[in-house]
Parts: C-alpha cells; structure tokens; sequence
C-alpha cells in the first residue's frame, strides 16, 4: 500500500529552509521558466465573498521532478475571527507515476516563497546600495518581505503602515526586536512611500484597486513590489513608472479577464526574463521600477520539495496510508 507524508504547520516550520535557500530556488527555478523546462497554468478559482478567493495552483519544474499543487485561500476578513488570512495545503506527486507522495500545510511557504520573489526581483531592479524601505500591510507578507530584503540588501531604516494600528504597532515592535535597524510607524501611508528606496504593498488584493498611491510619491530611483497586485496604486502613479514587470503575463492576462488590472502600465519583462539576462534590470539610478508578482505555483514547487526532504531527514511528519 502506498504511503502520504503528511507535515502540520509545525512541522513544516521546523524543516523549513532559510531565505537564503528559497530565493536561491527561485532563482534557479525561474532560470527553468526561462528555458521553457516548467508547466504551470493559469490558477483557476473559486470566490465565496467578495474580495476572496480558494485558488488551484499546479506546477511542475522538469530538472527537480518538483510536481504537484496548492489549493490556497486568501480571506481577509479571517482576522476579525482570529484566523490566518491565508490557508491551505500543498500535494506533491511522484513525477514518474502521478501517485501523491506528501501533503503539507501552505501558510510558511506561502509567506516565505512570496518575500523571496520579491527579493529576486529586486536584485535586479532596485539599486544596489538601497538602504530604505516603505512596508505597507504589516501582516504576514509584510514581514516575509521585509526578511527577504534585509536577506538582500543592507538595510538601515524602514517606515511601515497599517491602516490597523494594532497590527503596525505589533510590526514595528517585532521588527525592531528582530532586525537591529531603525524601524518607524507611518501616520499616513505617504510617508511610508516617500524617500523610500524599496516599497512594498503587501494589503488585502481588491478588484477595484483602492488607489491610495498618487503619482509623484515613488522616489526617482525607487523600486516597488506589489504584493496586493495593483490594489494599493492610483492610475497615475502605476503611469509614471519606467518598468513594469511580472513574473507571468499569462497569469496576468488570465487575471485581467477575471476583471483585475483594468488600468495598468505595458509589461516591460517577466522575472524571468531578468533572471536570465534576456532582457536587462535597471539601467540607470533615476528609473522607477515595479514587480508585480502575482504568486506562482512554481514558487511554491521550488520551495515545496526542500521542506519535505529537511522533513525526512529530521524524521518529521506523520505517515498515511494511501
């Protein structure tokens, strides 16, 4: 009879590999993409509420004989429920015979695979001696980017904002226990733009973008990624950006027909297109750069495969009959 593993949160957190691992496997993962050695389809969906959704995301990378699916929920409302956000589970399959090999639960990798692409895509276009950064959203994709970064870069200040003062005063105090660097409350999400080197939104993803971003606050120089998508940007402030990037267009495309990204700026490159030297990054210290990253099953086979071999050689999880 064949056997599942099946790794908890807890498990999954104990295997779990560093940052520096994950964006080192997104890299070589989009690496893959790029030489066309990936399958991933566009993640179909179900939406119970507004502004929700369960998704199911497959994906296969060929060289790691990754192969399997997240079938992942976002509701924000959960959090007035004392629920994560976000939940889910991760199958992974023998590629040779399509029999499921693990089940592990998704909330680590997500948060974590999601603050590495933002890492990979900022080594390629924020400047090198980037040394500020503006969080907006202090959940859990707010920290997981911020440790992406501070992975990256060496950062020496970050202003935050949360339009819930609870969770910005909770990031904040955890962020300065953790990081060693000065880290501000925002009164006003302004602030937290403005005269920041690196900016993430990292809020609820909305269909209709609440467009809080007005042109002019995005530093020349600057480089954004859109965690939430396009949710937190007005039209005019996604317009005066000199490169807009995603890690996949048909995704995006995919996406736009669901009725998001009604108004945002020509695709300049994927991710991997950058990663691969296809196309180049930043070019010069002025330009206003944007990834935004819509989440990828791929991400999570990069990183989904590592969790489960550090889980078995820490004799972690549970064994299932089939």
């Amino acid at each position: 009879m064949s056997k599942i593993l099946y790794l908890s949160r807890s498990d999954v957190e104990a295997a779990g590999p560093s940052m520096t691992e994950i964006i080192l496997a997104l890299e070589r993962m989009f690496l893959e993409k790029a030489a066309g050695r990936t399958e991933m389809p566009p993640k179909p969906g179900i939406h119970t509420r507004p502004d929700t959704f369960i998704h199911a995301m497959p994906a296969y990378i060929a060289s790691t004989g990754a192969a399997g699916m997240k079938w992942v929920s976002s509701y924000p409302s959960n959090r007035e429920r004392g629920l994560p956000n976000i939940s889910g589970l991760i199958i992974l399959n023998d590629p040779g015979t399509g029999v499921p090999t693990a089940v592990m639960d998704c909330t680590w990798i997500t948060a974590k695979r999601t603050g590495a692409a933002t890492a990979v895509a900022a080594k390629l276009l924020a400047r090198p001696e980037s040394r500020t950064a503006g969080i907006l959203g202090c959940g859990v994709q707010g920290e997981s980017n911020l440790e992406a970064l501070r992975d990256s870069f060496s950062l020496t200040r970050v202003v935050a904002y949360d339009n819930d003062p609870e969770t910005l005063a909770r990031f904040v105090a955890k962020a300065a226990a953790h990081t060693g660097i000065a880290v501000v409350a925002a009164r006003a999400p302004e602030q937290a733009v403005r005269g920041a080197d690196i900016v993430v939104t990292a809020g609820p993803i909305v269909k209709v973008p609440h467009a809080t971003i007005q042109a002019g606050w995005l530093e020349a120089g600057a480089f954004a990624s859109l965690v939430d998508y396009d949710s937190y940007w007005s039209r005019a402030a996604l317009a005066a950006v000199d490169k807009f990037c995603t890690d996949d267009i048909p995704q995006m495309e995919f996406a736009k027909s669901k009725g998001f990204f009604k108004d945002i700026p020509p695709v300049y490159a994927e991710l991997c297109d950058l990663v691969s030297g296809r196309k180049p990054g930043r070019e010069n210290a002025r330009e206003r750069t944007m990834a935004c990253n819509l989440g990828l099953a791929l991400d999570d086979m990069a990183t989904a495969p590592i969790v489960l071999r550090k889980a078995r050689e820490m004799g972690l999880g549970t064994s299932l009959d089939l």
